[in-house]
């Protein structure tokens, strides 16, 4: 009988096979088996449901009433100063929702804000 020693990577993954056809995880997939369907895809980005569901908790009517938060609607901060105020937030007033969205999606927050009318629902 050859007592051959394998190389620790074969060793590896004989155990890694093992484990996971006891755990009742096939090793290789099945001629027969068909690939796993596809996620289904996120619903594109929305400034409108984003700005209802998130910000309009303190900027009442869509931003166009003060609330916890103040009136959005005709701010005279410039759009710089909105992106980063969304992106950066305010220590004790605003979340930063930087890590929640891209600089792509707070810019479609801040023109949603820009777009904003009395007489018009957004």
């Amino acid at each position: 009988m050859d007592l051959q020693v394998k190389p620790p990577l074969y060793r590896l993954l004989v155990i890694v096979a093992a484990l996971l056809s006891f755990a009742g995880i096939p090793v290789s997939p099945a001629a027969d088996e068909k690939a796993p369907a596809a996620a289904p895809e996120a619903p594109a980005f929305s400034s409108k449901n984003t700005f209802r569901n998130i910000c309009g908790f303190c900027h009442e009517d869509y931003g166009r009433k003060a609330g916890k938060g103040p009136q959005l609607m005709n701010s005279e901060r410039s759009d710089q100063y909105l992106f980063d105020r969304i992106k950066n937030g305010k220590a004790g007033r605003m979340a930063a929702f930087g890590g929640a969205f891209t600089d792509d999606q707070i810019r479609e927050i801040v023109k949603f804000i820009r777009s904003l009318r009395p007489d018009q629902e957004p």
